[in-house]
């Protein structure tokens, strides 16, 4: 008798163990149950906020609650990142992240409020943007090597305007600089389009931005395409030379967009992200909307996107550095 009743106790103390075991499985809330909210660190308008818009659109259909965007611009994308940054770690609020935000800001700024390093999980690359030198149609130099010679010959002379300090085009335009050995100035503008009137009149003479902002007055001859920052030449602007063809070999710069999560996101919803988002940008209609930006296609895993990153942060840091740009 004692010992069926000790049988008896094992084996319900096995079903117990068992029951227990599985139970937070059973337990745990499936992901999502509810919106969620991506914060786009910049403007509504803007392609970093039309793409989080076509990718939430993506996603929500594909897991069945809403994806938000919710833009918060400021301080170079910093406000945003700094929401990101303090949001839980539940899933249910996403960072779309650019070189700024998530790279190079931190050599830039004096205090951003958070450590990009530490403070996103990776999901995966979305899309890249060359950037693409243009010309006054006053310049006399009709690409990048000759525009170099002639800033040899005036130093200081030339003005080259960007989206403002500590953008990347200024840091390509720094880069450019040390490379070539020339003394090219920055101008800041507040916004890309505010540059064309100036260069087409010829106050400003050089302008450096993402390919897509400049391409139709490239085309029609309002300004000129001295070079692009790919390896190969661009299809919208094929007799646009790179920057590695005028002299600069190995140059290559591109603007990107990577979805991140706030640190501590559980693995199980970054790799359900990572699925679907690389489901979208490899459908017909994911690559129909990144071309309709001028973007290229790019995907992979979160360790691809933590790789990048660590090469973007080896490649401009130090140029930030020399250069001494800096923002309080």
């Amino acid at each position: 008798m004692i010992r069926a009743v000790a049988g008896l106790l094992t084996t319900l103390c096995v079903l117990a163990g068992a029951a227990l075991a599985t139970w937070p499985a059973l337990a745990a809330e499936p992901w999502p149950t509810r919106p969620v909210t991506i914060i786009v660190p910049f403007p509504p308008g803007i392609s970093t906020d039309i793409l989080a818009r076509a990718v939430g659109a993506a996603l929500g259909e594909k897991l069945g609650q809403p994806f938000v965007v919710e833009n918060r611009p400021g301080a170079s994308g910093n406000v945003g990142g700094l929401a990101a940054a303090k949001a839980a770690p539940d899933g249910y609020t996403l960072f779309l992240g650019t070189l700024g935000p998530t790279v190079t800001n931190k050599f830039v700024y004096k205090n951003i409020g958070y450590d990009p390093d530490r403070a996103f999980a990776p999901i995966i690359m979305m899309g890249a943007s060359p950037l693409i030198i243009v010309g006054s149609p006053k310049l006399p130099a009709r690409n990048l090597a000759e525009l170099i010679e002639h800033a040899k010959k005036n130093p200081g002379k030339l003005n080259a305007g960007t989206v403002g300090v500590g953008s990347q085009a200024h840091i390509v335009l720094e880069m450019i600089n040390k490379l070539a050995g020339t003394s090219i100035v920055h101008v800041p503008y507040r916004i890309a389009t505010q540059a064309l009137p100036d260069l087409i009149s010829g106050d400003l003479q050089v302008g450096f931005n993402y390919i897509p902002t400049f391409v139709p007055n490239v085309q029609q001859g309002d300004i000129r395409g001295l070079a692009v920052t790919t390896l190969a030449r661009v299809g919208d602007l094929p007799n646009v030379p790179t920057v590695d063809e005028s002299g600069l070999r190995g140059f290559e710069a591109s603007g990107w967009n990577a979805l991140f999560a706030p640190a501590g996101t559980p693995r199980e919803i970054i790799d359900k992200l990572n699925a679907a988002v690389n489901a979208y940008l490899t459908g017909e209609a994911g690559r129909q909307q990144l071309a309709k930006m001028g973007m290229s296609f790019a995907s992979g895993t979160p360790e691809d996107l933590r790789a990048h990153l660590d090469r973007e942060t080896a490649k401009w840091a130090p140029i930030i550095k020399d250069a001494n740009i800096t923002l309080q």
